[in-house]
């Protein structure tokens, strides 16, 4: 069920309510258009001292995302998770924004298996 912004703990949150209705959140469901709306939400967290669990960009680092999804995938790419997995989407033949869900579940799954 749809919650309301001020329900929302976290970008995890929110990430989960742009899976619920992707087209309202993110325009043709370009994950280009949803890592700036990431960067936006970073940019916010820096402004307003808010201190979480990010899993994207960081100023002047590799983002843990991004370390992921280049281990995952055996390589290094200097393009950024958000064009990765649209290309790895094209190739699969499967839209974008789901491969990404599909993929940041993972991502959560092995972070909370290696923090056990």
């Amino acid at each position: 069920m749809p919650r309301q912004l001020h329900e929302l703990q976290d970008v995890h949150d929110l990430l989960d309510e742009i899976r619920l209705r992707p087209g309202i959140w993110v325009r043709g469901s370009s994950l280009q258009h949803l890592d700036s709306m990431l960067i936006g939400y970073r940019a916010a967290m820096s402004v307003h001292g808010v201190d979480e669990d990010f899993p994207f960009r960081a100023p002047g680092a590799v983002s843990p995302f991004d370390q992921w999804l280049c281990h995952r995938n055996g390589y290094e790419s200097s393009l950024g998770w958000a064009i990765q997995i649209e290309r790895e989407a094209e190739e699969a033949g499967t839209p974008a924004i789901e491969l990404f869900f599909s993929l940041f579940d993972q991502y959560r799954a092995d972070r909370r298996e290696a923090a056990r």
